[in-house]
This record gives structure tokens, sequence and C-alpha cells, in this order.
């Protein structure tokens, strides 16, 4: 499958009465809960864009007071006062800056979420340390998500935008659109752009009109 891109960057909601519990992400909720049991205090939620594991991350954090931090903008010489969540681990721009976050909370005791696109032994860097320090670390994938949970989703991503979609176009989206939460919500996204105070009816017809270029992809 081609990589779906998202053109756009909206907040999103990371409570955890809006994340959609479903058996594809049971292995991660389940691993979160024992953070006492990672190997060496740190753990890799790790699965396709817009899985959840941003979500899941961010429910740990708040819930063990963990700060968050991302991978893109991460650098320096860090020292955590506590629990630490790295998102977007695997595009780490400055890796020596990761290395030194690791080693820092290791030594201070403090377990490490990070999340990340790859499973760490498919991760590259060019620093060995930091190599080795991911490779120990617990990881856990989120899976494909099943068909209700794709359902799921979708009606809490239509309610957020208060976007009313009949069941047939609800259908349609589901048989043709890419198997994943990414494209579910920029399909979403772009059909509320596209419709946006104009009072249009969305039909199957012109929901394909608006969303080949993602229907292309699956």
């Amino acid at each position: 499958m081609k990589q779906l891109t998202l053109p756009f960057a909206e907040s999103e909601n990371f409570s955890a009465e809006d994340f959609c519990t479903a058996p594809s992400n049971a292995p991660a909720r389940d691993w979160l809960a024992r953070p006492d049991t990672w190997s060496n205090g740190r753990l890799v939620l790790w699965g396709e864009p817009g899985c959840g594991k941003s979500h899941l991350l961010h429910i740990w954090a708040a819930a063990n007071g963990a700060a968050v931090v991302n991978g893109a903008t991460l650098h320096g010489l860090l020292r955590p006062s506590g629990p630490v969540a790295v998102d977007d681990a695997d595009i780490a721009l400055e890796p020596q800056a990761l290395l030194h976050l690791l080693n820092a909370a290791a030594e201070a005791d403090f377990p490490v979420l990070m999340a990340a696109r790859l499973p760490p032994a498919r991760q590259s860097y060019r620093l060995a340390d930091l190599t080795s320090r991911l490779r120990a670390a617990e990881a856990v994938e989120i899976r494909a998500p099943e068909d209700e949970l794709l359902e799921r989703l979708l009606t809490r991503l239509c309610a957020d935008r208060q976007l009313s979609l009949s069941f047939p176009v609800r259908n349609f989206l589901l048989l043709h659109l890419p198997r994943t939460a990414a494209a579910l919500r920029e399909a979403v996204a772009r059909l509320d752009r596209a419709t946006l105070g104009e009072g249009k009816k969305i039909t199957r017809q012109l929901a394909a009109e608006i969303l080949s270029p993602l229907f292309e992809l699956a």
C-alpha cells in the first residue's frame, strides 16, 4: 500500500474517554498498565500513522504525570524530573539528545514510553549506543484496526465535526478507503472542508469526487 500523507494539521483530543478500545490495541493497553515490567524501564509503542499510539502515549502520560516531548524537537541535555513520554521517537532530529534523555531517565529510575512508526529493530540510527538501548526496550505493536473499530472511529469523527453521513455513504467509505484510521481522519476532514457552509448533502457520488485520491491508495 502507498504511504498516505496527511496535509492537514489539526489539534487532536487525546482524552482517555475518546480512545476507541479494541482487540488490535489491547496488547498495548496491557503493557501500559504494567510499567514496572518494562525491560530497562522502557516501552516502545509502534504502528502505522493514525493507529492510536500518540493517543495512548498521551493517556499514559496524563495518568502517570509524565512529561511529553516530541522526537522532532528534542535537543540538548534534558534531565527528567519524572516519567517521560517521547512521541515520534523514530524521527529524532538530534539522536544524541534522545540518548542523553534515556540515560538520564535510567539513572533516575524513571520509566520512558516512546511512540514510533517502526519497531526498534527496524529503526536506523548512526549512534550504536542509542540503537542498542532502543532494541533492549520492550516493544508492542498496535495492529491493523478491525472492522468494528473503523466503524466506531468513523462515527466519532463525524460527530466531532457535526458531519452527517447516511449509512450508504458510510458503508461506501469503509469499503473503498484504505483500512487505516489515518485514512478515515483525512476523508472526514476533506468532506467537512468541501461542504462547510454550503449545506450540500454528501452523496456517494460527491464523496467519490472529493475522495478519489484517497480511494486510489487503497
